[in-house]
């Protein structure tokens, strides 16, 4: 094992090298370029064996690596925002075909307007496609979610591929202390991948990707997808504990941050629950008992351990770095429903990080003192946007020059 200071893309394309893929099919889109740029360096070296090819677009370049993964081919791929959206319908296709490889999103919010930095909109517009989902906090955990991610995607009771996510700009170009594990070493955790399901062989023919004309055939596969969905809970369970167990590295489908004795608890989600956790700690100096969750797996949704770790709490606020617009934050509604049938705690819904804005001063202790509130008061699911006064007028004097009225509803 090395440690170097690395990108999250770098750990990200160390992960991929050291996951011996043999496949990189690949289109740039700012800022996952990094990945794909350190992979094209390796290869033209001879450092690594995989072969790389530029796509001439992302639905191109994922419709070539769910092609290469149904022949038997370890896969990996990168893109980000509008990039992922391009490839959405290959999303939908490439997880229907039960190919395992894994693709690295880079967060960035979606156009229009346009941005450069994160929010989750792209990633969880992939949310129902079929490709299981983890989502990152730390260099670290990109490269190690990576290596889980093959195994799970790899495992004969799942065979669903998996989408690794990281923040754009705050984690893709930040460089934090990463163990490189030894090669060898990955390679006992992470075999050389020997299909059971599709792969090429001229004595075995099969057929992939058929036309179904009946609804009984196409719910029977659809369901088999959900299925395998839920039965990744489980092998990412014991994946993860032998991960651990030979890198002593833990992760869950979820992260507790002082919970035990936490009256009032925090959802966040990617890299700015580091910033929550910053929060979490100045709070509890002033006398807060508030603790922090953070989502690690999207997809599958795990219900069961949301429910143990949040049910009983005086009050639960969820910040989600995604808006869906007319309904608001997309993780708030997913977590409220978790609780149907069993006792919630009230909850609230803030919207905060759109486009990578990052949390001001205070934010923090409004939405403790909301929570305190709600824990007499009841929850709400209305969302609330986390914006300052001093935005709203920098944004109205933008307004202004650009000839434009300020529309009194945005307060």
């Amino acid at each position: 094992m090395t440690r170097d200071l690395l990108t999250g893309n770098a750990a990200a394309a160390w992960a991929a090298r050291l996951a011996a893929v043999d496949y990189i099919p690949a289109y740039p889109i700012t800022p996952a370029t990094e990945i794909v740029e350190t992979l094209a360096d390796w290869v033209r070296r001879g450092e690594i064996q995989s072969r790389l090819v530029t796509m001439d677009s992302e639905h191109s370049m994922l419709a070539a690596a769910g092609a290469a993964a149904a022949t038997g081919a370890r896969v990996f791929t990168a893109s980000s925002s509008q990039g992922l959206l391009y490839a959405i319908e290959m999303l939908y296709a490439v997880a229907g075909w039960r190919v395992p490889l894994v693709l690295v999103n880079v967060a960035r919010a979606v156009a229009a307007p346009i941005t450069l930095e994160p929010d989750h909109n792209d990633i969880l517009a992939a949310r129902d496609s079929g490709f299981l989902q983890i989502h990152t906090a730390s260099c670290q955990e990109v490269l190690d979610s990576i290596l889980i991610g093959y195994r799970l995607a790899e495992h004969p009771d799942v065979l669903l591929p998996v989408l690794v996510n990281l923040d754009g700009f705050y984690l893709s170009f930040s460089r934090e202390p990463v163990d490189i594990p030894d090669a060898n070493e990955v390679r006992e955790f992470l075999p050389t991948y020997e299909p059971v399901h599709a792969r090429f062989s001229a004595s075995h023919a099969m057929a992939q990707g058929v036309a179904v004309l009946g609804a009984s055939a196409y719910a029977f596969f659809k369901y088999q997808m959900q299925r395998a969905a839920e039965m990744a809970e489980t092998v990412h369970e014991t994946i993860a504990t032998e991960f651990c167990r030979r890198f002593g590295r833990c992760y869950g489908s979820v992260e507790g941050y002082r919970l035990d004795d936490a009256d009032l608890v925090i959802v966040m989600s990617n890299s700015f629950s580091t910033i929550g956790k910053a929060e979490v700690r100045r709070l509890r100096e002033r006398g807060h008992r508030v603790g922090l969750l953070r989502l690690r797996i999207v997809r599958p949704f795990p219900h069961k351990e949301l429910v143990w770790l949040l049910g009983g709490r005086r009050a639960v606020a969820v910040i989600d770095q995604n808006l869906s617009v007319g309904k608001g934050g997309i993780l708030f509604a997913e977590i409220a429903s978790a609780f149907q049938g069993r006792p919630a705690p009230p909850m609230l819904s803030f919207v905060g990080g759109l486009g990578g804005r990052r949390f001001r001063p205070g934010e923090f202790d409004q939405i403790a003192a909301a929570m305190a509130r709600a824990a007499h008061e009841g929850g709400s699911s209305v969302p609330r946007l986390l914006y300052s006064a001093v935005e709203y007028r920098q944004v109205s004097e933008m307004l202004r020059i650009a000839h434009h009225d300020v529309p009194a509803s945005v307060v």
